[in-house]
């Protein structure tokens, strides 16, 4: 149906009023970044500073061991999605072109798995984690995710299904093993899926506040996420530090967003070139 040129205002003026809702949080936090204290507490609050302080934003960095902090926060990123992909795409792989006894309540049983909070394993993780020695680590981060995710087997699994027989068949005459027929054929055609885990899974450990605070004891291992939560104290909080860190924060996710747009759309479509 064609729309007319006063519908289309309207919509348009509609999606804009909209984003504008969504965006001014961030656009105020922005902001008062710059601000001072006083500013922050000011009652009118007023959008602009009166005068930009890029040092809050130094200031804020040295005032902790962020420096240490995003270097834990990178090698548990890194560590979590290289072991995601792996381990995802190897276990969608054989459930989506293998046929096996069982196959199917397997995975049913995979998929019943996401059912169950992370808070009601969180105790039951603590005490293994604790028997291997590994409180205070960042291994209780890193490792698990090498045992893979319901959700991110279910998503490749899922795409692969759509894959025609045609790939490996020819690939078999041509005398590949089942190795290289995963990493050479089913890899490069997975590619937006992967990058689609990789995008969501760097979201998620970035941001993730109540594992480390579980697992992590000494500030040498704190990531940013844990250090933030530092600027709030018992009787007071730093609130233009905690602005400054938290642009600092969504950075990377913004980055990494932008980058991938192209291929999260196609890992979400679902579509085989």
């Amino acid at each position: 149906m064609k729309l007319n040129k006063g519908t289309k205002a309207v919509i348009y003026a509609l999606l804009l009023l909209v984003a504008v809702y969504f965006l001014f949080p961030f656009v105020y936090m922005f902001f008062s970044a710059f601000k001072t204290e006083a500013e922050i507490n000011a009652i009118p609050p007023s959008l602009f500073p009166k005068k930009f302080l890029w040092s809050n934003f130094v200031n804020a960095w040295q005032s902790q061991e962020f420096g240490t902090f995003l270097k834990n926060s990178i090698l548990v990123t890194i560590g979590t999605t290289v072991g995601q992909l792996l381990s995802c795409s190897l276990v969608a792989y054989g459930f989506a072109r293998y046929e096996f006894k069982g196959k199917n309540v397997l995975f049913m049983i995979l998929l019943s798995t996401m059912m169950i909070p992370w808070d009601v394993t969180m105790i039951p993780q603590y005490m293994e984690f604790k028997l291997f020695g590994w409180i205070n680590t960042l291994k209780p981060l890193i490792v698990p995710s090498w045992f893979g995710s319901a959700y991110y087997i279910f998503l490749m699994r899922q795409f692969l299904m759509g894959v025609p027989k045609d790939y490996e068949e020819a690939a078999r005459i041509d005398g590949a093993n089942a190795f290289q027929i995963y990493s050479r054929i089913f890899m490069p055609i997975l590619r937006p899926q992967l990058i689609l885990v990789a995008v969501l899974n760097l979201l998620t450990v970035w941001n993730d506040y109540l594992g480390p605070l579980i697992f992590l004891q000494d500030r040498s291992k704190f990531t940013l996420a844990l250090g933030l939560a530092s600027f709030k104290g018992v009787h007071n909080t730093q609130i233009v530090p905690m602005l400054c860190i938290t642009i600092i924060m969504i950075i990377p996710p913004i980055l990494a967003f932008i980058g991938a747009q192209k291929y999260i759309i196609e890992g979400t479509s679902g579509s085989i070139k």
